[in-house]
Protein backbone atom coordinates (compact mmCIF):
# COMPACT_ATOMS: atom_id res chain seq x y z
CA UNK A 1 0.00 0.00 0.00
CA UNK A 2 1.68 3.61 -1.34
CA UNK A 3 2.24 5.76 1.58
CA UNK A 4 2.30 9.85 1.13
CA UNK A 5 5.27 11.29 2.88
CA UNK A 6 4.03 14.95 3.42
CA UNK A 7 6.45 18.30 4.54
CA UNK A 8 7.45 17.83 7.71
CA UNK A 9 6.79 20.22 10.43
CA UNK A 10 11.10 20.81 11.54
CA UNK A 11 10.68 23.58 14.06
CA UNK A 12 7.61 24.66 16.05
CA UNK A 13 7.33 27.62 13.77
CA UNK A 14 7.96 26.47 10.25
CA UNK A 15 5.39 26.92 7.88
CA UNK A 16 7.26 25.77 4.49
CA UNK A 17 10.70 23.97 3.90
CA UNK A 18 12.66 23.63 0.99
CA UNK A 19 14.57 20.89 -0.20
CA UNK A 20 18.21 21.23 -0.19
CA UNK A 21 19.03 17.55 -0.92
CA UNK A 22 17.67 14.76 -1.76
CA UNK A 23 19.70 11.49 -0.15
CA UNK A 24 17.45 9.03 -2.23
CA UNK A 25 16.32 8.45 -5.60
CA UNK A 26 13.33 7.32 -6.89
CA UNK A 27 13.17 3.55 -7.27
CA UNK A 28 15.60 3.36 -4.11
CA UNK A 29 14.98 1.01 -1.22
CA UNK A 30 13.99 2.61 1.64
CA UNK A 31 14.38 1.15 5.43
CA UNK A 32 12.97 2.83 8.52
CA UNK A 33 15.24 5.40 10.04
CA UNK A 34 16.74 6.35 6.33
CA UNK A 35 17.49 9.84 5.84
CA UNK A 36 15.77 10.85 3.40
CA UNK A 37 16.57 14.27 2.30
CA UNK A 38 17.93 17.81 3.95
CA UNK A 39 15.11 20.09 4.72
CA UNK A 40 15.96 23.44 5.02
CA UNK A 41 13.61 25.17 7.80
CA UNK A 42 13.26 28.71 8.81
CA UNK A 43 15.97 28.11 11.51
CA UNK A 44 18.28 24.97 10.09
CA UNK A 45 18.59 22.76 7.54
CA UNK A 46 17.66 19.61 9.14
CA UNK A 47 17.54 15.76 8.01
CA UNK A 48 14.43 14.01 7.72
CA UNK A 49 14.40 10.64 7.90
CA UNK A 50 11.64 8.19 7.02
CA UNK A 51 9.09 6.34 9.09
CA UNK A 52 8.33 3.68 6.67
CA UNK A 53 9.58 1.01 4.53
CA UNK A 54 9.26 0.29 0.77
CA UNK A 55 10.45 1.59 -2.93
CA UNK A 56 10.79 5.71 -3.39
CA UNK A 57 8.36 5.64 -5.90
CA UNK A 58 7.78 9.50 -6.46
CA UNK A 59 9.33 12.60 -5.17
CA UNK A 60 7.23 15.49 -5.34
CA UNK A 61 9.56 18.72 -4.63
CA UNK A 62 12.61 18.62 -6.51
CA UNK A 63 15.91 20.09 -4.87
CA UNK A 64 15.89 23.80 -4.76
CA UNK A 65 11.85 23.83 -4.95
CA UNK A 66 9.61 25.01 -1.40
CA UNK A 67 6.35 23.80 -0.31
CA UNK A 68 3.86 24.50 2.44
CA UNK A 69 4.13 21.84 5.49
CA UNK A 70 1.59 19.20 4.95
CA UNK A 71 2.31 19.12 1.05
CA UNK A 72 3.18 16.26 -0.97
CA UNK A 73 7.15 15.62 -0.54
CA UNK A 74 7.18 11.88 -1.99
CA UNK A 75 5.31 8.55 -2.20
CA UNK A 76 6.98 5.48 -0.57
CA UNK A 77 5.39 1.88 -1.85
CA UNK A 78 5.47 -1.40 -3.06
CA UNK A 79 7.91 -1.70 -6.32
CA UNK A 80 5.94 -0.92 -9.47
CA UNK A 81 2.88 0.21 -7.24
CA UNK A 82 0.63 2.17 -9.54
CA UNK A 83 0.30 5.57 -7.69
CA UNK A 84 -1.55 7.87 -10.85
CA UNK A 85 -5.08 7.96 -8.38
CA UNK A 86 -2.58 9.69 -5.64
CA UNK A 87 -0.67 11.76 -8.28
CA UNK A 88 -3.88 13.01 -9.96
CA UNK A 89 -5.26 14.10 -6.59
CA UNK A 90 -8.51 11.82 -7.57
CA UNK A 91 -10.14 8.18 -6.43
CA UNK A 92 -7.84 8.44 -3.75
CA UNK A 93 -8.70 5.34 -1.15
CA UNK A 94 -9.77 5.66 2.55
CA UNK A 95 -6.75 3.29 3.07
CA UNK A 96 -4.61 5.38 1.26
CA UNK A 97 -5.59 8.35 2.73
CA UNK A 98 -5.21 6.54 6.07
CA UNK A 99 -1.83 6.04 5.50
CA UNK A 100 -1.18 9.88 4.86
CA UNK A 101 -2.36 10.74 7.98
CA UNK A 102 0.12 7.99 10.23
CA UNK A 103 2.58 8.99 7.76
CA UNK A 104 2.22 12.98 8.13
CA UNK A 105 1.89 12.08 12.41
CA UNK A 106 5.32 11.51 13.73
CA UNK A 107 6.86 15.02 12.05
CA UNK A 108 4.21 17.02 13.29
CA UNK A 109 5.58 19.79 15.74
CA UNK A 110 2.75 21.39 16.76
CA UNK A 111 -0.73 20.65 18.54
CA UNK A 112 -3.42 19.25 16.21
CA UNK A 113 -6.38 17.23 16.12
CA UNK A 114 -5.89 13.37 17.53
CA UNK A 115 -6.26 11.66 14.02
CA UNK A 116 -7.51 8.44 15.23
CA UNK A 117 -11.00 10.01 17.33
CA UNK A 118 -11.50 13.06 15.73
CA UNK A 119 -14.86 12.57 14.37
CA UNK A 120 -15.72 11.98 17.91
CA UNK A 121 -14.29 15.16 19.18
CA UNK A 122 -16.70 17.79 20.61
CA UNK A 123 -16.74 20.81 19.01
CA UNK A 124 -14.00 23.35 19.56
CA UNK A 125 -11.75 20.77 21.09
CA UNK A 126 -8.22 20.02 20.27
CA UNK A 127 -6.21 17.68 21.18
CA UNK A 128 -2.72 18.95 22.82
CA UNK A 129 0.01 16.42 21.61
CA UNK A 130 3.94 16.28 22.88
CA UNK A 131 5.21 18.38 20.41
CA UNK A 132 8.71 17.63 18.40
CA UNK A 133 10.89 20.58 19.57
CA UNK A 134 14.09 19.48 18.15
CA UNK A 135 14.79 17.80 15.25
CA UNK A 136 16.56 14.69 17.46
CA UNK A 137 13.43 14.87 19.79
CA UNK A 138 12.22 11.58 20.65
CA UNK A 139 10.54 12.35 24.10
CA UNK A 140 9.90 15.51 26.39
CA UNK A 141 9.33 15.89 30.18
CA UNK A 142 6.95 18.25 31.13
CA UNK A 143 9.27 20.63 33.21
CA UNK A 144 6.71 23.57 34.26
CA UNK A 145 3.42 23.80 33.41
CA UNK A 146 2.76 27.79 33.06
CA UNK A 147 -1.12 27.38 32.85
CA UNK A 148 -3.62 25.21 34.73
CA UNK A 149 -6.92 23.31 34.44
CA UNK A 150 -9.47 26.35 33.94
CA UNK A 151 -7.22 28.43 32.65
CA UNK A 152 -8.02 30.83 29.66
CA UNK A 153 -5.63 30.15 26.39
CA UNK A 154 -4.81 32.44 24.09
CA UNK A 155 -2.74 31.49 20.71
CA UNK A 156 0.70 32.61 21.45
CA UNK A 157 0.28 32.06 24.94
CA UNK A 158 3.17 30.05 26.86
CA UNK A 159 1.47 26.75 28.12
CA UNK A 160 4.72 24.95 29.77
CA UNK A 161 8.38 24.42 29.77
CA UNK A 162 9.42 21.03 28.34
CA UNK A 163 12.79 19.17 28.75
CA UNK A 164 13.83 17.86 25.29
CA UNK A 165 17.00 16.08 24.66
CA UNK A 166 18.71 19.77 23.53
CA UNK A 167 17.33 22.41 26.34
CA UNK A 168 14.52 23.04 28.10
CA UNK A 169 12.03 24.97 25.78
CA UNK A 170 8.47 27.26 26.28
CA UNK A 171 5.87 25.45 24.54
CA UNK A 172 2.92 27.99 22.99
CA UNK A 173 -0.08 27.13 22.46
CA UNK A 174 -1.51 27.00 18.57
CA UNK A 175 -4.82 27.47 19.62
CA UNK A 176 -7.61 29.67 21.65
CA UNK A 177 -9.67 28.24 24.19
CA UNK A 178 -9.64 26.71 27.81
CA UNK A 179 -7.21 24.54 29.52
CA UNK A 180 -9.77 21.33 30.06
CA UNK A 181 -7.46 18.59 30.43
CA UNK A 182 -2.86 17.99 32.14
CA UNK A 183 -2.00 14.78 30.56
CA UNK A 184 1.32 15.11 32.11
CA UNK A 185 2.49 16.20 35.22
CA UNK A 186 5.68 17.91 36.44
CA UNK A 187 8.44 15.80 35.82
CA UNK A 188 6.47 13.19 33.65
CA UNK A 189 8.14 12.14 30.56
CA UNK A 190 6.06 11.38 27.29
CA UNK A 191 6.42 10.22 23.42
CA UNK A 192 6.09 12.99 20.68
CA UNK A 193 2.90 12.87 20.11
CA UNK A 194 0.97 11.51 22.92
CA UNK A 195 -1.14 13.06 24.82
CA UNK A 196 -0.39 16.22 26.48
CA UNK A 197 -3.47 18.35 27.08
CA UNK A 198 -6.65 19.49 25.65
CA UNK A 199 -8.20 22.77 25.06
CA UNK A 200 -11.62 23.73 24.52
CA UNK A 201 -15.02 25.10 25.37
CA UNK A 202 -15.09 26.44 29.20
CA UNK A 203 -17.20 22.98 30.97
CA UNK A 204 -17.10 20.79 28.06
CA UNK A 205 -16.47 17.20 29.06
CA UNK A 206 -13.81 15.60 27.98
CA UNK A 207 -13.02 12.49 29.99
CA UNK A 208 -13.41 10.28 27.02
CA UNK A 209 -11.55 11.59 24.46
CA UNK A 210 -8.63 11.78 27.42
CA UNK A 211 -9.36 8.33 27.70
CA UNK A 212 -9.43 6.99 24.93
CA UNK A 213 -6.35 8.98 23.03
CA UNK A 214 -4.08 7.14 21.25
CA UNK A 215 -1.59 8.23 18.33
CA UNK A 216 -2.10 5.00 16.16
CA UNK A 217 -5.39 4.25 16.95
CA UNK A 218 -7.19 2.71 14.27
CA UNK A 219 -10.26 4.51 13.01
CA UNK A 220 -13.05 2.22 14.05
CA UNK A 221 -11.80 3.18 17.96
CA UNK A 222 -13.97 6.46 17.07
CA UNK A 223 -16.86 4.34 16.86
CA UNK A 224 -16.69 3.40 20.74
CA UNK A 225 -19.96 3.20 22.46
CA UNK A 226 -20.72 6.49 23.84
CA UNK A 227 -21.83 4.36 26.69
CA UNK A 228 -18.67 2.83 27.65
CA UNK A 229 -16.79 6.36 27.50
CA UNK A 230 -20.01 7.71 30.10
CA UNK A 231 -18.96 4.65 32.05
CA UNK A 232 -15.67 5.42 32.69
CA UNK A 233 -15.88 9.31 32.71
CA UNK A 234 -16.01 9.12 37.29
CA UNK A 235 -12.60 7.58 36.95
CA UNK A 236 -11.10 10.51 34.84
CA UNK A 237 -12.86 12.77 35.87
CA UNK A 238 -10.41 13.64 38.61
CA UNK A 239 -7.53 13.81 36.58
CA UNK A 240 -8.35 17.75 35.39
CA UNK A 241 -7.97 18.36 39.01
CA UNK A 242 -4.75 16.70 39.02
CA UNK A 243 -1.64 19.00 38.21
CA UNK A 244 -2.70 22.00 41.42
CA UNK A 245 0.69 23.54 41.44
CA UNK A 246 0.54 24.73 45.74
CA UNK A 247 2.28 21.59 46.83
CA UNK A 248 5.22 22.38 44.42
CA UNK A 249 6.22 26.19 46.31
CA UNK A 250 10.01 26.06 46.66
CA UNK A 251 11.17 27.65 50.04
CA UNK A 252 13.72 29.42 47.59
CA UNK A 253 13.00 33.59 47.22
CA UNK A 254 11.67 32.92 43.48
CA UNK A 255 9.89 36.59 42.38
CA UNK A 256 7.01 34.27 40.23
CA UNK A 257 4.06 35.98 38.26
CA UNK A 258 0.40 34.73 38.48
CA UNK A 259 0.90 33.11 35.69
CA UNK A 260 3.94 30.58 37.01
CA UNK A 261 7.22 32.71 35.38
CA UNK A 262 9.84 34.69 36.85
CA UNK A 263 9.65 37.94 37.47
CA UNK A 264 12.97 39.87 35.89
CA UNK A 265 14.10 42.64 33.79
CA UNK A 266 15.33 42.29 30.26
CA UNK A 267 18.71 43.46 31.51
CA UNK A 268 19.26 41.77 34.24
CA UNK A 269 17.87 38.19 32.38
CA UNK A 270 20.87 38.82 30.28
CA UNK A 271 23.74 39.69 32.83
CA UNK A 272 22.32 35.83 34.36
CA UNK A 273 22.49 34.41 31.25
CA UNK A 274 26.05 35.48 30.33
CA UNK A 275 26.96 34.50 34.34
CA UNK A 276 25.20 31.34 33.96
CA UNK A 277 23.16 32.32 37.28
CA UNK A 278 20.14 30.62 38.19
CA UNK A 279 17.50 33.07 38.51
CA UNK A 280 14.94 31.21 40.68
CA UNK A 281 17.85 31.43 43.40
CA UNK A 282 17.66 35.20 43.66
CA UNK A 283 15.60 37.19 45.73
CA UNK A 284 14.19 40.18 43.63
CA UNK A 285 14.91 43.79 45.27
CA UNK A 286 12.44 45.55 42.32
CA UNK A 287 9.03 46.80 42.44
CA UNK A 288 6.63 43.50 43.67
CA UNK A 289 10.13 41.72 44.28
CA UNK A 290 11.60 42.04 40.40
CA UNK A 291 14.45 41.09 39.84
CA UNK A 292 16.69 44.04 38.61
CA UNK A 293 20.32 44.57 37.11
CA UNK A 294 22.09 44.74 41.43
CA UNK A 295 20.41 41.67 41.97
CA UNK A 296 22.14 40.13 39.61
CA UNK A 297 25.71 41.96 40.41
CA UNK A 298 25.30 41.19 43.80
CA UNK A 299 24.33 37.43 43.83
CA UNK A 300 26.71 35.15 45.91
CA UNK A 301 25.76 31.62 45.87
CA UNK A 302 24.69 29.83 49.28
CA UNK A 303 27.15 27.62 50.35
CA UNK A 304 24.76 24.41 51.61
CA UNK A 305 26.21 21.67 54.44
CA UNK A 306 24.75 19.20 51.49
CA UNK A 307 27.22 19.58 49.62
CA UNK A 308 29.13 17.63 52.32
CA UNK A 309 28.17 14.21 50.77
CA UNK A 310 25.56 11.37 51.91
CA UNK A 311 26.54 9.69 54.95
CA UNK A 312 27.23 5.94 54.66
CA UNK A 313 28.10 3.68 57.40
CA UNK A 314 31.37 1.74 57.50
CA UNK A 315 30.90 -1.60 55.87
CA UNK A 316 27.68 -0.79 54.10
CA UNK A 317 26.68 -1.07 50.41
CA UNK A 318 24.66 1.95 49.77
CA UNK A 319 23.75 3.56 45.85
CA UNK A 320 20.93 6.39 44.84
CA UNK A 321 19.06 5.17 41.77
CA UNK A 322 18.88 8.86 39.37
CA UNK A 323 16.46 8.47 36.12
CA UNK A 324 18.61 9.30 32.88
CA UNK A 325 17.31 12.91 31.99
CA UNK A 326 16.44 13.29 28.17
CA UNK A 327 19.72 15.49 27.86
CA UNK A 328 21.62 11.97 29.02
CA UNK A 329 19.70 9.58 26.96
CA UNK A 330 20.84 12.15 23.88
CA UNK A 331 24.14 11.90 24.92
CA UNK A 332 24.81 8.03 25.03
CA UNK A 333 23.29 7.57 21.71
CA UNK A 334 24.73 10.03 19.71
CA UNK A 335 27.92 9.56 21.19
CA UNK A 336 27.72 5.50 21.04
CA UNK A 337 26.65 6.31 17.52
CA UNK A 338 29.88 8.02 16.61
CA UNK A 339 32.05 5.55 18.62
CA UNK A 340 30.96 2.85 16.63
CA UNK A 341 30.12 4.20 13.11
CA UNK A 342 33.27 6.28 12.67
CA UNK A 343 36.97 5.04 12.13
CA UNK A 344 38.16 7.11 14.77
CA UNK A 345 42.02 8.10 14.72
CA UNK A 346 44.03 10.49 16.80
CA UNK A 347 46.96 13.19 16.34
CA UNK A 348 48.74 14.57 19.09
CA UNK A 349 51.04 17.92 18.86
CA UNK A 350 52.16 20.21 21.31
CA UNK A 351 52.28 23.69 20.76
CA UNK A 352 54.45 26.57 22.25
CA UNK A 353 52.69 29.15 24.22
CA UNK A 354 55.20 31.95 25.04
CA UNK A 355 53.85 34.35 21.91
CA UNK A 356 50.01 33.49 22.67
CA UNK A 357 50.29 34.47 26.42
CA UNK A 358 52.24 38.11 25.34
CA UNK A 359 49.47 38.36 22.81
CA UNK A 360 46.59 37.52 24.56
CA UNK A 361 48.62 40.28 27.87
CA UNK A 362 48.92 42.58 25.27
CA UNK A 363 45.64 42.30 23.76
CA UNK A 364 43.50 42.52 27.19
CA UNK A 365 45.10 45.60 27.85
CA UNK A 366 42.92 46.97 25.52
CA UNK A 367 39.58 48.86 27.88
CA UNK A 368 36.74 46.52 27.78
CA UNK A 369 38.19 43.82 25.69
CA UNK A 370 39.08 40.45 27.42
CA UNK A 371 39.64 37.51 25.51
CA UNK A 372 40.54 33.81 26.54
CA UNK A 373 43.21 31.19 25.58
CA UNK A 374 40.30 29.31 24.15
CA UNK A 375 38.94 31.99 22.06
CA UNK A 376 42.62 32.16 19.98
CA UNK A 377 41.87 28.48 19.45
CA UNK A 378 38.65 28.93 18.44
CA UNK A 379 40.09 31.81 15.53
CA UNK A 380 43.10 29.70 14.57
CA UNK A 381 40.79 26.69 14.15
CA UNK A 382 38.57 28.66 12.20
CA UNK A 383 41.14 29.93 9.56
CA UNK A 384 42.98 27.01 9.75
CA UNK A 385 39.95 25.45 8.49
CA UNK A 386 39.47 27.67 5.99
CA UNK A 387 42.82 26.62 4.34
CA UNK A 388 41.73 22.95 4.68
CA UNK A 389 37.84 22.06 3.56
CA UNK A 390 38.62 18.02 4.31
CA UNK A 391 38.63 18.81 7.91
CA UNK A 392 35.87 20.44 7.70
CA UNK A 393 33.35 18.43 6.14
CA UNK A 394 30.84 15.78 6.03
CA UNK A 395 30.74 12.22 5.30
CA UNK A 396 27.16 10.54 3.47
CA UNK A 397 26.87 7.13 2.31
CA UNK A 398 27.52 8.52 -1.35
CA UNK A 399 29.39 11.92 -1.00
CA UNK A 400 31.38 13.91 1.13
CA UNK A 401 30.62 17.19 1.71
CA UNK A 402 33.00 20.18 1.99
CA UNK A 403 32.01 22.82 3.87
CA UNK A 404 32.99 26.14 2.59
CA UNK A 405 31.58 28.02 5.88
CA UNK A 406 32.90 27.70 9.18
CA UNK A 407 30.85 26.91 12.13
CA UNK A 408 32.54 26.16 15.63
CA UNK A 409 30.76 23.88 17.83
CA UNK A 410 32.00 24.83 21.71
CA UNK A 411 31.26 22.41 23.91
CA UNK A 412 30.06 23.32 27.49
CA UNK A 413 29.97 21.26 30.86
CA UNK A 414 26.47 21.76 32.35
CA UNK A 415 24.87 19.81 35.24
CA UNK A 416 23.28 17.10 33.32
CA UNK A 417 25.88 16.46 30.92
CA UNK A 418 27.48 18.29 27.37
CA UNK A 419 26.15 20.44 24.95
CA UNK A 420 27.75 21.94 21.77
CA UNK A 421 26.45 25.26 21.39
CA UNK A 422 27.62 27.10 17.68
CA UNK A 423 29.64 29.95 16.99
CA UNK A 424 28.42 30.62 13.65
CA UNK A 425 31.13 32.02 10.66
CA UNK A 426 34.02 31.92 13.12
CA UNK A 427 36.30 33.17 10.31
CA UNK A 428 34.37 36.32 9.83
CA UNK A 429 34.46 37.34 13.70
CA UNK A 430 36.98 39.32 15.53
CA UNK A 431 38.61 37.63 18.37
CA UNK A 432 36.34 40.18 20.69
CA UNK A 433 33.21 38.69 18.86
CA UNK A 434 34.62 35.20 19.36
CA UNK A 435 34.65 35.50 23.19
CA UNK A 436 31.40 37.32 23.67
CA UNK A 437 29.67 34.79 21.46
CA UNK A 438 30.88 31.97 23.62
CA UNK A 439 30.49 33.07 26.77
CA UNK A 440 26.52 34.51 25.78
CA UNK A 441 26.05 30.85 24.63
CA UNK A 442 27.31 29.03 27.72
CA UNK A 443 25.44 31.27 29.95
CA UNK A 444 22.27 30.20 28.24
CA UNK A 445 23.62 26.44 28.21
CA UNK A 446 23.95 26.46 31.96
CA UNK A 447 19.99 27.83 32.59
CA UNK A 448 19.00 25.04 29.82
CA UNK A 449 18.27 28.01 27.59
CA UNK A 450 20.01 27.47 24.33
CA UNK A 451 17.61 27.43 21.33
CA UNK A 452 17.97 24.42 18.24
CA UNK A 453 19.06 26.88 15.98
CA UNK A 454 22.01 27.62 18.43
CA UNK A 455 22.90 23.83 18.85
CA UNK A 456 22.82 22.71 15.03
CA UNK A 457 25.23 23.25 11.82
CA UNK A 458 28.39 22.69 13.30
CA UNK A 459 31.05 21.94 10.99
CA UNK A 460 33.89 21.35 13.59
CA UNK A 461 33.87 21.05 17.35
CA UNK A 462 36.84 22.55 20.11
CA UNK A 463 36.60 21.08 23.57
CA UNK A 464 38.94 22.28 26.28
CA UNK A 465 39.16 20.98 29.89
CA UNK A 466 42.63 23.18 29.97
CA UNK A 467 41.01 25.15 32.75
CA UNK A 468 40.28 21.76 35.12
CA UNK A 469 44.32 21.32 34.75
CA UNK A 470 43.97 18.47 32.17
CA UNK A 471 47.47 18.06 30.09
CA UNK A 472 46.20 16.01 27.18
CA UNK A 473 43.02 13.82 26.53
CA UNK A 474 40.82 12.66 23.56
CA UNK A 475 37.04 12.95 22.61
CA UNK A 476 34.18 11.41 20.49
CA UNK A 477 33.55 13.12 17.37
CA UNK A 478 30.34 15.71 17.08
CA UNK A 479 28.90 14.00 14.32
CA UNK A 480 28.17 14.96 11.48
CA UNK A 481 31.65 16.37 12.19
CA UNK A 482 34.77 14.75 10.91
CA UNK A 483 36.73 16.16 13.73
CA UNK A 484 37.02 17.47 17.16
CA UNK A 485 40.60 19.13 18.89
CA UNK A 486 41.05 18.40 22.51
CA UNK A 487 42.60 21.03 24.08
CA UNK A 488 44.63 20.64 27.51
CA UNK A 489 46.02 22.74 29.83
CA UNK A 490 49.09 25.19 29.45
CA UNK A 491 52.37 23.87 31.07
CA UNK A 492 54.95 25.69 32.59
CA UNK A 493 57.95 22.90 31.64
CA UNK A 494 61.82 23.23 30.30
CA UNK A 495 62.11 23.04 26.69
CA UNK A 496 65.12 23.82 24.45
CA UNK A 497 65.38 26.75 22.89
CA UNK A 498 68.80 26.77 20.81
CA UNK A 499 70.21 24.37 22.22
CA UNK A 500 69.61 25.70 25.75
CA UNK A 501 67.54 24.40 28.31
CA UNK A 502 65.22 27.76 29.30
CA UNK A 503 61.49 27.44 31.21
CA UNK A 504 59.07 27.63 29.11
CA UNK A 505 55.49 27.12 28.34
CA UNK A 506 53.52 24.43 26.18
CA UNK A 507 49.79 23.22 25.35
CA UNK A 508 49.32 19.88 24.25
CA UNK A 509 46.01 19.31 21.62
CA UNK A 510 44.94 16.18 19.75
CA UNK A 511 42.48 16.16 17.36
CA UNK A 512 40.40 13.05 16.49
CA UNK A 513 39.85 12.21 12.82
CA UNK A 514 37.05 10.50 10.84
CA UNK A 515 39.17 8.20 8.46
CA UNK A 516 36.51 8.15 6.30
CA UNK A 517 36.90 12.11 4.90
CA UNK A 518 40.45 12.74 7.09
CA UNK A 519 43.34 10.71 6.18
CA UNK A 520 46.04 10.87 8.50
CA UNK A 521 48.10 13.30 5.83
CA UNK A 522 45.47 15.70 5.63
CA UNK A 523 44.89 15.73 9.72
CA UNK A 524 48.69 16.62 10.20
CA UNK A 525 48.96 19.14 7.79
CA UNK A 526 46.17 20.89 9.18
CA UNK A 527 47.58 20.86 12.71
CA UNK A 528 50.69 22.34 10.94
CA UNK A 529 48.64 25.46 9.56
CA UNK A 530 47.26 25.75 13.25
CA UNK A 531 50.24 25.53 14.91
CA UNK A 532 51.22 28.64 12.79
CA UNK A 533 48.18 30.94 13.65
CA UNK A 534 48.67 29.53 18.03
CA UNK A 535 52.45 30.19 18.21
CA UNK A 536 52.10 33.42 16.01
CA UNK A 537 48.88 34.64 17.13
CA UNK A 538 49.26 37.80 15.31
CA UNK A 539 49.01 36.51 11.84
CA UNK A 540 45.09 36.11 12.50
CA UNK A 541 44.83 40.28 12.56
CA UNK A 542 46.24 40.22 9.08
Amino acid sequence: MAIVVNMPRLSDTMEEGTVAAWLKKVGDKIEEGDILAEIETDKATMEFESFNEGTLLHIGVQEGETTKVDELLAIIGDEGEDISALLNGGGTSAEATEEKTEEAAPAVEETKEATAASAELPEGVIVVTMPRLSDTMEEGTVATWLKKVGDSVEEGDILAEIETDKATMEFESFQSGTLLFIGLQEGDSAKVDELLAIIGPAGTDVSGVASSFSTAAPAAKAEAPKAEAKKEAPKSAPAPAAPSKPKTSAPAPTPVTADGRVHVSPLAKKLAEDKGINLTKIQGSGENGRIVKRDIENYEPATSAAAAGKFVPSGQEDFDDVDNSQMRKAIAKALTNSKFSAPHYYLSVEFDMENAMSFRAQFNSIPDTKISYNDIVVKACALALKQHPQVNSQWFADKMRLNNHVHIGVAVAVPDGLVVPVVKFANEQSLPQIGGAVRELAGKAKNKKLTPDEMQGSTFTVSNLGMFGIDTFTSIINQPNSAILSVGNIVEKPVVKNGQIVVGHTMKLSLACDHRTVDGATGALFLQTLKGYIENPVTMLV
